[in-house]
């Protein structure tokens, strides 16, 4: 009986997670459907989710206008995703296994930043990037990214503290220093939480509208999420040109999950709180 009642509770959990799915998929399913539609075609009714003659001259369009902005944000997050990964792994590995006066208040002071909300410092770091001649420029975008990566800092840091203490101290009988510690012996463990801090800093930037709507001015160095803004504004009344860009903006996203999701949950699921 008890074996016929767990069986039933798998059954119904595995259909009201199927349910979940669907429903999380048919936004993302519709709009697909609607970027290969007639202008007409997106609001009749009854509704239908993809059309029996799609039309792909609908991305053939938008590809006209969007390449330049699909390359700045291309760029953008490499280098964003290049430089936390970095940065973050170096001082991650140095609040987590290496000894120094003040270490510990440096962490903590560091955390204390992330309770200071944007929006805050806003105004004066616009003033300062205004006076060294960074606005209109993609400085903005990326430098204070990657060089104050808190959570990807945090996120290093326990998954350094969870590593065997004996990797390293083998390493150190053998002659090993701190860098060769670093960079051949518990770097190479840390692919999960490397995999999680890249795909969180992808997203960040990929997604960045805020950003590039304060500091950019120039056409030319806009961003894929400015453009479409920009292109709603200007096909206000194409809803199947806009779903073409927007389909266009998020496969990117999808194809860097598919490839890395596994990293992404252990990188979650395996970062303990530690000391």
């Amino acid at each position: 009986m008890r074996r016929v009642s767990q069986h039933t509770l798998n059954v119904l959990l595995y259909i009201f997670m199927i349910i979940c799915a669907l429903a999380f998929a048919l936004p993302l399913l519709w709009m697909i459907g609607a970027s290969l539609k007639e202008e007409g075609q997106v609001l009749s009714t009854p509704p239908t989710l993809f059309p029996a003659d799609p039309q792909w001259d609908n991305y053939a369009a938008v590809l006209e206008v969007i390449p330049q902005f699909f390359f700045n944000s291309v760029q953008l997050a490499v280098i964003n995703v290049v430089g936390v990964l970095a940065v973050s792994a170096l001082a991650g590995f140095a609040f987590g296994r290496l000894r120094f006066p003040g270490r510990d208040l440096l962490f903590i002071g560091l955390l204390a930043t992330a309770m200071i909300p944007g929006i805050a410092y806003l105004i004066p770091q616009y003033i300062i990037f205004q006076e060294i001649g960074w606005v209109d420029t993609q400085l903005p975008l990326w430098v204070p990214r990657v060089f104050t990566p808190v959570f990807a800092t945090f996120l290093m840091r326990q998954y350094f503290l969870s590593l065997p203490q004996e990797l390293e101290d083998a390493a150190r009988v053998d002659g090993a220093g701190s860098f060769t510690v670093f960079w051949r012996i518990l770097l190479p463990e840390t692919k999960p939480a490397l995999g999680a801090i890249a795909i969180f800093t992808f997203l960040d930037s990929w997604n960045d509208l805020f950003g590039p709507l304060i500091y950019i001015n120039s056409r030319e160095l806009q961003t894929l999420p400015v453009a479409l803004a920009q292109f709603q504004n200007e096909y206000f009344s194409q809803i199947t040109l806009l779903m073409a860009g927007a389909t266009i903006a998020v496969l990117p996203v999808i194809i860097v999950y598919l490839i890395a999701q596994r990293q992404f949950i252990q990188g979650i699921t395996l970062t303990g709180i530690n000391r």
